[in-house]
């Protein structure tokens, strides 16, 4: 099994990107055969538009979830503003552990969808370069089953999708772009 570069930038021998992955193996594959030494090769830029996005809308911080937490990355800048972040990923648990001395939750966003958070309340929801992985037929019943768990939903995505539609439970509050990364804001209508 060849190791991959997991910051991105591939190699010499060829793309062994997280992208180049995700084509030849499925995200995932991808995630449960790497999962424990995963890092964004993006972490940078997510971090930027996080911060400029909870300097411009101030979401609440008091219990915020990080959905598909990665190894920490969205948790570690949260925690510096002071934020209470518990994680949730059913491939990364190792990689977050190692980052931000916490467990993560080793939840999908199907467990999710089947109600694994049921009675759990947050602030804010915070999910990071992962909800546009979601299965798209699935994504209404995610997101209304996430609307059910926090008056915010803020994604910070690479691509345009996923786009969140209103019927889904959830209005567009705003968008940033920085460095063709997005972070949108969206309250909850449920």
């Amino acid at each position: 099994m060849p190791k991959h570069d997991l910051t991105g930038r591939g190699t010499a021998r060829g793309d062994d990107s997280v992208h180049a992955a995700y084509e030849r193996e499925g995200p995932e594959a991808f995630y449960r055969l790497h999962g424990a030494d995963y890092r964004n090769p993006h972490e940078h830029i997510v971090r930027e538009v996080l911060l400029r996005a909870v300097e411009t809308w101030k979401p609440d911080l008091s219990a915020v979830l990080d959905l598909a937490c990665g190894s920490g990355e969205v948790t570690l800048a949260l925690r510096e503003l002071g934020a209470t972040v518990e994680g949730a990923d059913p491939y990364t648990g190792a990689a977050y552990l190692a980052r931000t001395g916490s467990q993560a939750l080793p939840l999908s966003f199907e467990n999710v969808e089947w109600g694994a958070l049921a009675g759990h309340k947050y602030s804010l929801i915070a999910c990071s370069f992962a909800l546009h992985l979601a299965v798209e037929s699935r994504l209404p019943v995610l997101c209304y089953a996430l609307s059910r768990l926090a008056p915010e939903l803020l994604v910070i995505t690479p691509l345009k999708r996923p786009q969140i539609k209103p019927a889904w439970s959830w209005n567009l509050t705003g968008e940033i772009l920085h460095e063709r990364v997005r972070a949108r804001l969206y309250r909850s209508s449920g």
